[in-house]
């Protein structure tokens, strides 16, 4: 199958996929609020019916939580499967955005257009481009260049508690001869990556318990013990002066930077004062001694996600509180064994409780780092066809970030998989005005069908 008349279809239809986009974006599919089931079901069955009109058997299954979308299409060359999420994550603060964060716009910013708007980057736009490519091969040639599965998750971002059941039950379903995902990002503006590694992740929430109610300050201030203060001391001891966390056993596990990833890395010109510089900031903050993207792909961090406790609202109150609350996480690397740290720091905030206090904890998942092997031959395939697309050469290069399914790939269905996205790392992805550069919605739309045609074109 010949690639131009697909990739000149991609240019020519780029107004209708951005349409489609949009309606995808309108449906707020937040997984992690029960408020929002039916909005998760909305955007399962939107995928479905799109997916069928383009000739996919595609259909919606059920789990316990939110509903899994499966297709498939294709018959003849390797056999790919695809992976991305419909789910998003919440919008809060609202009063943040500059407009309906489900009511996606095309806007002229200095650096050219984008789409703005919750899930345009994660992951609605990036999945989507994989789908349009596949619209593209099959309006010009009826068919598409492969074997072709599509697994789209409606759990990703509220930790994925259905996704290991539902791949082990449908194992033989969903195994192929190699997984792609896009949830991931360029290196810089305009060189495309394929992760060769990501971290683990690791999450926890600790509520501290002082007096069995919220006390007035004048009257027990100073003789009752306040959990905003025990809290405080705990969150201040998980970390050393030199960066380094302090929970027993945490550095198990954890390999030293080989002189070869550190030179292919430092190849990479990485300029951490421009990289800080995006969001407000100057100074590295991670451990002493180590490199910035280091510390950014292969090290482990533990950090403060939120905390709260007594009155936060306008005005002021004097109120020594009952509760205070943290949720903490850690992102992993290596061997570290996510379970084995969780009850390293359980045991470590309960040695610093005070005996009038109570802690409780709730687990928010625990997923290992995980390393991608290069040596399918799609990996030098991918990387070629990238480059074709982009004004700089794919880079192999890390990822801090956390994506368990890939490790799930290798460890339920033995396959590979290959992390591909189109993301920059101002897309204010989790944040308020979360956007989507509508060149890197095109160009991923075209790098997808390039790099299907060169998988199938050495099959």
């Amino acid at each position: 199958m010949s690639l131009d008349p697909v990739l000149d279809r991609i240019d020519a239809d780029l107004p209708q996929a951005v349409e489609r986009l949009k309606e995808l974006l309108r449906i707020p599919s937040i997984s992690t609020d029960p408020a929002y089931k039916a909005d998760c079901d909305m955007a399962a069955d939107w995928l479905v019916a799109d997916l069928v009109a383009m000739g996919f058997a595609a259909s919606k299954r059920p789990t316990p939580g939110h509903p899994m979308v499966v297709a498939h299409a294709g018959g003849d060359g390797p056999h790919v499967l695809f992976y991305g999420h419909y789910d998003v994550q919440p919008v809060d603060p609202l009063h943040l955005w500059n407009r309906d964060p489900f009511d996606p716009q095309v806007e002229d910013t200095p650096k050219g257009k984008v789409i703005r708007g919750r899930g345009t980057s994660d992951d609605k736009g990036q999945l989507m481009t994989f789908v349009e490519a596949c619209r593209a091969w099959i309006a010009v040639h009826g068919s598409l260049p492969a074997k072709m599965t599509l697994f789209f998750e409606g759990e990703e971002e509220s930790g994925s508690p259905s996704l290991v059941p539902f791949m082990q039950d449908n194992a033989k379903e969903l195994t192929a001869d190699i997984a792609l995902i896009c949830d991931t990002g360029l290196y810089g503006d305009s060189t495309p990556a394929i992760i060769t590694q990501l971290r683990g992740l690791l999450g926890e929430e600790i509520t501290i318990t002082g007096p069995d109610k919220d006390l007035h300050s004048g009257m027990y201030g100073g003789l009752a013990m306040n959990p905003a203060r025990v809290l405080a001391r705990v969150i201040a001891a998980l970390h050393d002066e030199d960066g380094r966390i302090t929970v027993p056993g945490f550095y198990d596990g954890v390999p030293d930077l080989s002189n070869e990833l550190a030179a292919a890395w430092d190849d990479l010109r990485f300029d951490e004062a421009a990289f800080l510089g995006d969001v407000g900031l100057s100074i590295p903050a991670g451990e002493k001694g180590r490199r910035p993207l280091e510390m950014i792909w292969s090290r482990p961090t533990c950090e403060v996600n939120g905390m709260w406790s007594g009155y936060t609202g306008d005005g002021f109150k004097t109120v020594l509180p009952s509760q205070a609350h943290a949720k903490i996480s850690f992102r992993l690397v290596g061997t570290q064994d996510p379970l084995a740290i969780r009850a390293a720091f359980r045991k470590m905030v309960q040695d610093m409780i005070p005996a009038d206090c109570s802690v409780t904890f709730a687990a928010h998942g625990a997923s290992a780092a995980g390393q991608m092997t290069t040596t399918h031959p799609a990996f030098a395939q991918a990387r070629r066809a990238l480059s074709d697309e982009w004004p700089q050469a794919a880079a192999y290069v890390g990822s801090g970030g956390s994506i368990p399914i890939a490790a799930y790939f290798k460890q339920i269905l033995d396959m590979d998989a290959m992390l591909i996205g189109f993301g920059k790392n101002d897309d204010q992805i989790h944040s308020p005005n979360e956007k989507y550069d509508l060149s890197s919605f095109h160009k991923g739309i075209r790098s997808w069908a390039r790099i299907l045609h060169a998988m199938t074109q050495t099959a």
